[in-house]
């Protein structure tokens, strides 16, 4: 399933999700990503999934939220991988408009310095930005980026994008202990994110199962010198560290359903015990579904979660 949700998001309410991107296909390898290692990188935009097939998708998911009673806030293009890597970002976009609900993309960034890529953006309402460290030697060790990938590059597209982009323009900057949470990089990261004006700045810290074992969440005074630091800067930021909550939204087939929000957004065991007793589901299908090898059982700080396996 191409699309999923919509699922309660932190800084979009009820979002759909749209997943343009197969597993693993990414332009990072991010060693928080919830998803898991990048297997493909790339940095070449192409076909994944045509724009009509997301379209029909879409479609047929709002029908059925509309007759469950539900609302969404925003369609979301938050794949698997970097959603800008599908050269039909843009159609796909100009596609879903007439659904009157508001587009969203999160993109790494990593490929703004693509004037293209910067005009298929333009065509959302809403774009998050990854600004995770403007630090050479940082950024390699916390995003992993494809080896012909500029830093300096990307920032300056970055900065080319904020100044004509006309939608809501928001930042995420990823913490993680130890590797990019010193005062020196959150103070320039702060600096680079300010000169852009965002219309909110985002500080985050991994809640979910991350790629890498070693990836742990800074302190909470380390989280809130960074608060202060970008509060500082930057007129608008908010921290987020805590999960979404549990209310996922239940449509038609509880097994597809739930594969499709798991393989881009792992669920708490409480998130995923509400949606089973949305969809008159027991615990059986999640039993059922990690003897096939599909789901699996991850504890991540003090919690269980339930995640998708990526079939390569």
């Amino acid at each position: 399933m191409i699309v999923f949700g919509p699922i309660p998001s932190r800084r979009l309410g009820r979002s759909l999700g749209v997943n343009n991107i197969p597993p693993k296909v990414c332009s990072y390898s991010c060693i928080y990503c919830q998803v898991g290692a990048t297997d493909s990188m790339t940095m070449k935009r192409k076909e994944f999934f045509s724009p009509d097939e997301i379209y029909n998708e879409v479609s047929e998911k709002i029908s059925q939220i509309e007759k469950a009673g539900e609302r969404i806030d925003y369609i979301t293009f938050v794949p698997d991988g970097e959603p800008t890597l599908d050269i039909n970002l843009g159609k796909a976009i100009e596609l879903l408009k007439p659904f009157g609900i508001k587009i969203a993309v999160i993109t790494n960034s990593s490929l703004l310095w693509d004037k293209e890529v910067r005009n298929d953006l333009m065509k959302a309402d809403w774009v998050s930005i990854k600004t995770d460290s403007v630090y050479e030697n940082i950024w390699r060790k916390i995003n992993k980026p494809h080896g012909l990938l500029e830093l300096q590059k990307i920032i300056t597209g970055i900065k080319e994008f904020a100044s004509s982009f006309k939608g809501l323009l928001v930042t995420e900057t990823m913490l993680v202990k130890g590797v990019n949470d010193n005062k020196e990089s959150l103070s320039e990261t702060a600096q680079m994110i300010s000169k852009i004006k965002p219309h909110k700045s985002y500080i985050l810290a991994p809640t979910r199962p991350p790629t890498e074992n070693s990836v742990e969440e800074p302190s909470e005074e380390i989280m809130n010198m960074a608060y202060q630091i970008f509060s500082s800067l930057i007129n608008n930021v908010e921290l987020i560290a805590s999960n979404e909550g549990t209310d996922f939204s239940y449509s038609s087939d509880a097994a597809k359903e739930l594969t499709s929000i798991l393989a881009v957004h792992p669920m708490r065991k409480d998130a995923v015990e509400t949606f089973l007793s949305k969809s008159n589901s027991t615990w059986d299908l999640i039993n059922n579904l990690i003897n096939q090898n599909v789901l699996r059982v991850v504890e991540y700080s003090g919690n269980t979660y339930i995640i998708k396996n990526i079939r390569r």
